[in-house]
């Protein structure tokens, strides 16, 4: 099952990349500062490809932010299930507290958990012990209601600050952000829109991201849904695996 390696792990016991990923967001923010280095997806893959989630050029990693929600998840659960993709899903600490059991019931598909916070607030409002505790509370939900401890953490925006990257590190939690998207959060979204934006950048390697909720503002989930198939299609054609990000490169388990 996805995710079983990771289980039992504690906060501290560093696995494979946090360090390297913090102390070269270390560099890149004295250089550069983090929030506008980071937001610049050309630039952060160039520079940071491991934080970009740049894996090995026959895989693909499939990401999913925002859930997970009663309304929406089960039915990208469903179209997974049916295609034999497993893919990884960034949960809200705040979401999964109201919905624990589709945390399970992710896992029990195969599918990995991983931390998008507590609130999808911007970590660079938050102070360094509110940023501790956000992640920190999310990263104990997640790990109790799944009987998985997540390995991975992207922050809501994409934003990270330094705080988040020391409560990341503390947490033994690495940091990742993404390569591609469908811009699938926008209200013009649609099945065509989100599929041209993902496969525009889609290469070997990539890291996509998606949204399976609309907890947080997001407000495309159906049109993303519409897209999933044919991006699978896509990926398939192209001779492209798709998987979790525990199975992507330089974070898989060997």
């Amino acid at each position: 099952m996805i995710g079983a390696a990771t289980a039992g792990r504690r906060p501290g016991t560093d696995h494979g990349g946090t360090t390297t990923v913090v102390a070269a967001l270390g560099v890149a923010a004295a250089a550069y500062g983090v929030p506008a280095l980071t937001a610049l997806p050309r630039v952060r893959t160039r520079l940071l490809p491991r934080l970009s989630g740049v894996g090995e050029p026959d895989r693909v990693a499939l990401t999913f932010d925002d859930g997970p929600s009663p309304a929406s998840t089960p039915r990208f659960v469903d179209v997974l299930a049916g295609r034999g993709v497993r893919a990884t899903f960034f949960l809200l600490g705040s979401v999964l507290a109201r919905a624990p059991g589709l945390g399970r019931d992710l896992v029990a598909a195969g599918h990995e958990v991983a931390v998008h916070g507590w609130a999808h607030r911007n970590l660079l409002l938050r102070s360094p012990s509110g940023t501790y505790d956000d992640l920190a509370r999310a990263r104990a939900l997640v790990a109790d209601t799944t009987g998985l401890v997540p390995r991975f953490f992207r922050p809501p925006y994409g934003v990270f600050s330094t705080s988040s990257l020391l409560a990341a590190r503390r947490l033994n939690l690495t940091p990742v952000l993404w390569t591609c998207w469908g811009k699938d959060w926008s209200r013009s979204a649609t099945p065509r829109s989100v599929l041209a934006s993902v496969t525009t950048g889609l290469s070997g390697g990539a890291t996509v991201l998606l949204h399976d909720a609309d907890s947080a503002g997001a407000f495309g989930w159906r049109s993303t849904l519409a897209a999933l198939p044919r991006l699978l299609d896509h990926c398939a054609q192209h001779g492209l695996r798709v998987g979790p990000l525990s199975e992507h490169g330089c974070w898989a388990r060997r």
